[in-house]
């Protein structure tokens, strides 16, 4: 059986195994509610405590009391958007990104179809967004900007802190929402430094080697917000239903580890930009979605011309390869990558994208066995393709021209 190669860990991350031992008496012995009036459950309820300002030293030392724990952050998302919109009724427009997660993205569209005037904001080839084209759609009747950290599919960072300044100089009535998902813990996130001016930020623990079933939402003092849960007092009242005290002492300790190890970054962009060049070097026709943007240390998504991605994670998963083809949310679809979409990726492609996800336990020679493994892949699949002249290693006459794009219109 051949060694496993995760690199998928922009899905999910392996769980830390200080993680791990760290749950595991609330698991087993230290089972109390801790809303529960006993010495035992109160020992359970500091605990939870000290989770929360984990979380909050590793957000820039923001207060506890601003960070609100979640099932995900799917659920903070959707508590994010929809408790603003309930707590400011009367403002009736919400600007975001075409590159966001469906978390976001859906939220947005029921509202739209509600009556709610929402802005999805395009993005360029590299999937950077123009700041002239966000300053035009600020508007007086803006309620809350949603736009991402950085995104899940290509990596690419949005000037986040920038962005948010604007936002406030504009009307600082407009709340700033950022989805955090795939930034916190693997990059600097200082929501008291240059993210000062966001107003709620969400992430999730098991994206930082954490334990699923556990997210955050901060929430910066005074944001109105409405609740999406009713029913308990848990939160501050900001969100009804039992504590899930193991998933949060995983998650305090993920973040705690987080924070020892953000110096990492510099290892992992560097692996990972040893994979990036090798590829490049042996595969003609690949391109590598945001390549001249800002984009996270770990994440690296290709796209190949003339196959489809599908195959190639099939085989890649024969050879003991996790990668995937895009947000572990979507992947299931047939329908190309929305984010490669708005960024105009040449028809070719838009079918062949494969992301490669790296973490601080990616080694050097996973990073070999990608490297031996995936152009063998590539060149096996064009062969069988019909738009590929083997012959030549090079597409077949004419077919760019059938595609309605230019052979230059991509980078071979």
């Amino acid at each position: 059986m051949k060694p496993l190669v995760y690199l998928d860990n922009a899905a999910t991350t392996a769980v830390a195994p200080e993680v791990a031992g760290a749950m595991r008496p609330y698991l087993e012995q230290l089972y109390f509610n801790p809303s529960s009036m006993y010495g035992p459950a109160a020992g359970v309820a500091e605990a939870v405590k000290d989770a929360r300002q984990s979380v909050a030293s590793l957000l820039g030392g923001v207060l506890p009391s601003e960070v609100l724990f979640t099932s995900c952050a799917t659920e903070s998302n959707n508590a994010a958007i929809f408790g603003a919109v309930r707590a400011r009724k009367k403002r009736r427009h919400i600007i975001t990104t075409a590159v966001e997660h469906p978390a976001v993205l859906e939220p947005c569209r029921d509202l739209q179809r509600q009556g709610w005037a929402v802005d999805f904001l395009p993005v360029d080839r590299h999937g950077r967004l123009d700041p002239a084209v966000f300053v035009r759609a600020l508007r007086p009747d803006t309620l809350m900007v949603s736009i991402m950290h950085g995104n899940n599919e290509t990596g690419v960072c949005f000037p986040i802190g920038n962005l948010a300044r604007i936002t406030k100089e504009t009307s600082p009535e407009i709340l700033f929402h950022t989805d955090a998902t795939q930034t916190v813990g693997k990059i600097p996130v200082d929501l008291t430094g240059d993210l000062a001016n966001v107003d709620l930020l969400t992430f999730s623990a098991h994206k930082l080697h954490g334990p699923k079933g556990i997210g955050a939402l901060f929430v910066r003092r005074s944001t109105p917000l409405r609740p999406l849960l009713l029913g308990g007092h848990q939160e501050r009242g900001r969100r009804a239903g039992t504590e899930n005290v193991a998933g949060i002492i995983g998650m305090g300790e993920a973040c705690r580890l987080a924070a020892r190890h953000i110096d990492d970054a510099d290892s992992i962009r560097a692996l990972r930009d040893r994979l990036q060049s090798a590829l490049k070097e042996r595969i003609p026709w690949l391109e590598v979605s945001g390549i001249d943007a800002e984009r996270l240390p770990g994440m690296l998504s290709l796209a190949c011309h003339f196959i489809e991605g599908e195959s190639m994670l099939a085989q890649l998963d024969e050879e003991g390869i996790c990668g995937s083809s895009g947000s572990a949310c979507t992947s299931g679809s047939l329908e190309p990558s929305h984010v490669l979409s708005a960024m105009n990726l040449p028809f070719t492609a838009l079918h062949g994208s494969v992301r490669f996800s790296l973490s601080r336990y990616t080694t050097d020679a996973e990073i070999d066995r990608v490297i031996e493994v995936f152009p063998r892949i590539v060149s096996a699949l064009r062969r069988m393709s019909p738009y590929w002249d083997a012959s030549k290693g090079a597409p077949r006459p004419g077919v760019m021209e059938e595609a309605g794009e230019s052979s230059d219109s991509c980078d071979p």
